[in-house]
């Protein structure tokens, strides 16, 4: 399979590039630490990976609010083994967790090499519904800067994807054209359908099958280009 007349390469950013689940139990493993509750660490990261996900679908869908998803995905997670704990803390630990996170670095095996070789041929994009705050600096503390002509956030449209207008916000800010550009990332819904609604080609990056295709390996995507 080979798409043509591809000029510019639009990311997903968590799950895609930047290895979020990682990341991020590497920064819980810090903060329990520092709060001395290493005994509930496994417990509650088990518990938390599903329960993040379930509060970040109700977020891409306007359910909730940013501070009702900081909040209530912790809340749930230390509820589902009974371990009591105050909305001080809670709200200690959400807000420890934004700050510490985007100091976490790593990335998908592969990564930077694909974008070594993809660079030299198309523009790179990036478009994430994730926050302001912690996306750029990700991209930043993880080197993954040099590589992006463009970064493209839902807070920069006030909508996430698989808004069209997001994508379409992304193509119109580097006067790209969506039939000569391919979204790449890890989420269906989010990444794939979203990109497909307004004219992209999209790559799925996954553990699913999809359209037949199925791509769980970074080095595979420049067989796709």
């Amino acid at each position: 399979m080979k798409i043509n007349n591809i000029k510019d390469v639009f990311f997903d950013l968590d799950h895609t590039l930047w290895d979020f689940d990682r990341n991020s139990k590497i920064t819980f493993q810090f903060i329990f630490e520092e709060l001395e509750l290493q005994s509930i660490f496994d417990v509650f990261i088990k518990a938390y990976v599903p329960i993040n996900l379930k509060y970040w679908r109700l977020y891409r869908t306007d359910q909730i609010s940013k501070k009702e998803l900081r909040y209530h995905r912790l809340k749930e997670t230390f509820d589902s083994f009974n371990y009591s704990v105050s909305d001080d803390l809670i709200n200690h630990i959400a807000q420890q967790y934004i700050n510490q996170l985007s100091n976490q670095t790593h990335l998908f095996p592969g990564a930077i090499e694909l974008l070594q070789v993809l660079q030299k041929d198309y523009r790179l994009h990036i478009i994430t519904n994730g926050f302001d705050e912690v996306q750029y600096k990700k991209i930043e503390n993880s080197g993954l800067s040099p590589f992006f002509t463009s970064v493209t956030t839902s807070e920069d449209v006030n909508l996430k994807k698989p808004h069209p207008k997001v994508f379409l916000h992304a193509l119109n800010k580097v006067n790209a054209k969506a039939e000569n550009s391919v979204m790449i990332g890890d989420n269906l819904e989010a990444d794939i359908e979203g990109a497909l609604q307004v004219g992209m080609h999209a790559i799925y990056f996954g553990d699913q099958v999809y359209h037949g295709l199925k791509t769980n390996h970074l080095n595979k995507i420049t067989t796709f280009l």
